[in-house]
């Protein structure tokens, strides 16, 4: 008599899940983006947000958090270019800057990196200027937003001061390009300027290139 193979069970598919919770919250996170720029951080209810994004109140608050954590979410996501916070030392341009073996290779790469950053970036950091004053806890995330950048500009100068002599100490160094690459700046130049992306891009290179290297 012959045996029954038993049903072979199907195996659980974790990055298909993953991959479905992923899509949901960029969708949280497109819903959210849209519109507290459009209808400001304050006037924007969760509820608007679920509805926008097409999912279920709880989904958002399990996916992505409370409005501040959406805010936050927002901020890590486009300084990364992905769907999730990527640390400093891990992210591409990060490591290509640092196998660079000269100053002006490292800049261009940086100038490079900083214009795409920024143009993700620049409507999320007006979203929470805006809302800052009113929220202590946007407030704390913007001070350490600021004081994160401003720490890795010091590393910046720091490799940069490996491979060449600098015309200012290295803190001044990181204060010009803090506040050069600045996405208030960006804005500034790009949306009430008329500057192209790419004009923006060179004006990084070109000005890191005459203040912060000495010749």
């Amino acid at each position: 008599m012959s045996v029954m193979e038993s049903p072979v069970k199907r195996r659980y598919d974790a990055s298909k899940r993953r991959k479905a919770a992923e899509r949901t919250r960029q969708a949280i996170l497109d819903a959210a983006l849209a519109l507290f720029g459009d209808r400001g951080y304050a006037a924007t209810p969760m509820t608007a947000i679920a509805e926008e994004a097409g999912v279920a109140l709880d989904t958002v608050y399990s996916s992505a958090g409370r409005k501040p954590e959406l805010v936050r979410l927002l901020i890590e996501t486009a300084i990364s270019g992905r769907s999730q916070a990527v640390p400093a030392e891990d992210r591409e341009y990060v490591q290509a800057i640092r196998a660079a073996p000269d100053a002006e290779t490292k800049i261009t790469i940086y100038a490079a990196a900083m214009r795409a950053i920024a143009g993700r970036l620049a409507p999320v950091l007006s979203i929470l200027q805006q809302a800052a004053p009113a929220e202590p806890e946007l407030a704390a995330l913007w001070r350490e937003i600021s004081d994160r950048r401003a720490a890795n500009m010091l590393r910046f100068v720091t490799d940069l001061a490996v491979v060449a002599p600098l015309r200012v100490e290295p803190g001044e160094a990181a204060d010009i390009v803090w506040a050069t690459n600045a996405p208030e700046l960006y804005q500034l130049l790009i949306r009430q300027r008329g500057w192209t992306p790419e004009r923006y891009e060179q004006f990084l290179a070109d000005t890191w290139q005459r203040l912060l290297l000495a010749r």
